[in-house]
């Protein structure tokens, strides 16, 4: 290992990823394990933590994963969680604030969809912007501030290529759907949730700079999970890369943000969309 390489090296530091059992949180834990890193395993069930603790293990059979029940959304769960770990002995080194709900757009002809804007569901903002923007800040205010407090640690935040620019509504639109107000759209919660990430990134990054701890934010763009067909080839034409990403193709970059080979970043949003929001 050179010196640079070495600088990707995360054995001996122990990473938690929030929403662990989805798509992506499952591709951050195996990023962070392949790096050397403890990782600390979490989800709203224990189901989802153990599923991916064993597909993780099934690449890299003696990493070393912790599976932990975490509710975001929750400030007695963050809590509880973080007395937890600091009762084994186990001090979180990286946050990975992943834990997101990504409602699917589906459709629903005859009435003016729940999904436009004029006719959003109020409790369904509240659980989404809890999920998705609270739980960040729980997470950093137990975790991070235990690292301030170690004057060494590294957040990152999940955002989105929809952090940085608008849904283009007109990917979701349904040709046997003849009214406007019957069309689904990208909920507004989604883009308010990822712009928000990227505040709470920038704001961290100045609140802790003098006390040791980096957070950066990485904004994918859409992953290719089998789609709907019509949509990928929507979708594909505002990339300029001509695809979507690979499910395993922001690993690295995870690497990158948690590890020292970032030690002079921070406050910095981190765009990998494949080229989409530079057209």
């Amino acid at each position: 290992m050179t010196a640079l390489s070495a600088r990707y090296d995360l054995t001996g530091r122990t990473a938690l990823v929030t929403g662990a059992g989805g798509l992506l949180g499952r591709q951050h834990v195996a990023a962070l394990v392949d790096a050397g890193a403890r990782v600390v395993v979490s989800d709203i069930g224990l189901a989802q933590a153990d599923a991916t603790i064993t597909a993780v293990k099934e690449i890299a059979p003696g990493a070393g994963m912790v599976p932990i029940v975490i509710d975001v959304t929750s400030q007695a769960s963050v809590g509880a969680a973080g007395e937890d770990l600091a009762g084994r002995g186990i001090a979180v080194d990286i946050l990975v604030n992943n834990a997101a709900i990504d409602p699917k757009v589906t459709s629903t002809p005859g009435v003016m969809h729940s999904s436009r804007f004029e006719a959003f569901p109020v409790p369904q903002w509240q659980t989404e912007i809890a999920v998705g923007l609270t739980g960040a800040m729980l997470c950093s205010q137990v975790f991070g501030g235990a690292m301030a407090r170690r004057g060494r640690g590294v957040i990152l935040n999940i955002a989105s290529d929809l952090g940085v620019i608008a849904p283009d509504q007109r990917l979701y639109r349904q040709p046997s759907i003849t009214r406007d107000e019957e069309q689904p759209v990208k909920p507004v919660t989604y883009s308010v949730i990822k712009h928000g990430l990227i505040g709470l990134t920038k704001y961290l990054a100045t609140y802790w700079a003098d006390q040791g701890v980096r957070v950066n934010a990485i904004s994918p763009g859409g992953v290719f999970n089998n789609q709907d067909p019509a949509f990928v080839e929507r979708l594909t034409r505002l990339i300029p890369m001509g695809r979507m990403a690979r499910v395993d193709e922001y690993c690295a970059a995870v690497q990158f943000l948690c590890s020292d080979a970032s030690s002079y970043m921070t406050g910095q949003n981190m765009v990998m969309d494949g080229g989409r929001s530079v057209w």
